[in-house]
């Protein structure tokens, strides 16, 4: 079993209920089986919401693998954070296909999505489940809270720390919801606990407030690598920094590059190193490579989910391959690539070239046939020295999803070098070929030079199926554009422009008729 923040999230069944995402009007106020008063009263239960806030990326409810869930209306397995934000950046790119006709699915390749649309809704009520768990948090462990509550210094200071990691938690949170929505209902602990209509916050003031928190809370985290495991520290903070400034022209207009390689300094500085293996980093005992620097934990037996990592194994599995080899019992036939990844792998010598070929055409003319597009052999619940994962039934999975690691902080340097944000050119290109030295186990494969698209192909061939090429392709201006084409793309089989509305996701119906603060955005 991991020794993580998430084996303390059983305590938190007796505490949370579930969140509607149907009602006329949303409640911003976490509802608790227990007075949240007795809850807060005893020191030793602090850590167990902080559980619950770090939990609320991979599980769905309180009864894994479903039973009690979180949010109401919706299929529960399906609704995982981790599972729901990969399918918006994945399955709206050339990375990936699903097969099914799941409601939604189909409408993801096409880039034919409206408000109605269920994964924009499951995103969209996910990060609003979190943030106001966050905030009643936040909220509970204010100094004057604590003074209240006559706890000594000591415990008052391990609060104070928690109190910074729900903020970055939030933060995170609200990043997505500016990278995915643009905008949307703003609020925080300052606001009124309960049912009430909040302002709508656009990109940019949202912006300004998650960079003003990571800032503020920076030189508190405790230092990289001294958390507990798949609990943030100040490498995480710094590293959600870096993608806010690399994505900042996009979001307010600003390109903030030089920020990009200040936080990407510090972070290569703090002590994380690669991993020697590429494909260690996808497997069940991930938990100990020294590269990622924010994981979000999954365990077999005690992060029972459809959702996160569970998910992208049994939905990658289908044709010839077998279900042994990546130490799970089922097949969900689902999840491919197309040729336009593919062809970014110019040498098959690559240990980043982790594609299933048997019996797979690299061409897709049938989106439902699993066998038309390469399977992704990337993630498996199986350890690096060939153990299967944890859960006896072989369902659930060991394996913890790479949010943040140290290959996409080297990528980054080198882009925004590349964007004129200072740093130095020929550092970057030695973080670059450090990376391919481990992908080809030596140094051939170096490169001399590097180029704005060259940085974008070899993020694909780092981070694919990691939840970044969405945004990565907007970045470029390729995302709606008819410039670059793959499968599907905008629902033809050999892809087409589309408007360039789609670069954000509209705001669910439901809360646009429930909030009059709020208005779709344009082109919805």
């Amino acid at each position: 079993m991991k020794k993580s923040i998430i084996v303390s999230i059983a305590f938190l069944v007796m505490l949370a209920l579930p969140f509607s995402a149907c009602k006329k009007g949303l409640d911003y106020k976490p509802k608790y089986g227990l007075n949240s008063e007795t809850v807060y009263n005893d020191p030793d239960n602090y850590i167990h919401v902080l559980a619950k806030i770090y939990g609320s990326f991979v599980l769905t409810g309180n009864q894994g693998p479903a039973g009690q869930p979180d949010i109401t209306g919706f299929d529960e397995g399906s609704s995982g954070l981790v599972r729901v934000l990969w399918n918006l950046q994945e399955l709206t790119t050339d990375e990936a296909v699903c097969g099914w006709n799941d409601a939604g699915i189909p409408e993801l390749h096409n880039m034919t999505w409206s408000s109605d649309n269920v994964w924009v809704k499951y995103m969209y009520y996910r990060i609003y489940f979190t943030i106001p768990m966050c905030n009643e948090f936040i909220r509970e462990s204010s100094d004057s809270k604590l003074d209240e509550r006559g706890f000594n210094e000591d415990t008052k200071n391990k609060i104070k720390a928690y109190r910074n990691e729900a903020r970055f938690v939030r933060a995170l949170t609200y990043y997505y919801l500016i990278d995915l929505f643009g905008g949307g209902p703003f609020i925080t602990e300052e606001d009124e606990a309960g049912a009430f209509n909040p302002e709508y916050g656009s990109r940019t003031q949202i912006f300004d407030y998650v960079e003003s928190e990571l800032l503020s809370i920076e030189g508190d985290m405790t230092n990289a690598r001294q958390n507990q495991y798949g609990r943030a520290d100040k490498a995480a903070v710094q590293t959600l920094l870096a993608r806010l400034y690399l994505n900042a022209q996009v979001y307010t207009g600003q390109a903030r590059y030089g920020d990009v390689v200040a936080n990407c300094e510090k972070v290569i500085n703090s002590g994380y190193s690669l991993e020697s293996s590429y494909k260690n980093l996808f497997l069940a005992d991930n938990n100990k490579s020294n590269e990622i620097i924010f994981p979000i934990n999954a365990d077999g037996r005690n992060t029972q989910t459809y959702g996160c990592t569970s998910y992208l194994i049994h939905a990658s599995i289908g044709g010839k391959m077998t279900t042994g080899d990546f130490g799970v019992v089922d097949a969900w036939a689902g999840l491919r690539t197309t040729k336009n990844l593919v062809n970014l792998f110019t040498d098959t010598l690559d240990g980043r070239y982790l594609f299933f070929k048997k019996g797979q055409d690299v061409e897709i003319d049938t989106i439902s046939v699993f066998t038309d597009g390469y399977a992704v052999a990337k993630y498996k619940n199986i350890t690096s020295t060939g153990a299967i994962g944890s859960d006896p039934t072989k369902k659930y999975v060991d394996t913890d999803f790479p949010m943040f690691r140290l290959a996409d902080v080297y990528l980054m340097y080198a882009e925004a070098v590349l964007r004129g944000g200072g740093g130095n050119l020929g550092t970057a290109i030695g973080y670059v070929n450090s990376l391919r030295e481990r992908a080809f186990g030596n140094a051939s494969n170096n490169v001399g030079s590097i180029d704005l698209n060259f940085i974008l192909d070899e993020r694909a061939r780092e981070l694919h199926w990691e939840a970044t090429r969405r945004t990565d392709l907007i970045r470029y201006g390729k995302f709606t554009d008819g410039s670059y084409l793959w499968p599907f793309k905008g629902g033809a089989v050999n892809g087409q422009g589309v408007g360039s509305f789609l670069n954000i996701f509209p705001i669910p119906n439901s809360d646009i008729n429930a909030n009059p603060n709020l208005s779709q955005n344009p082109g919805y």
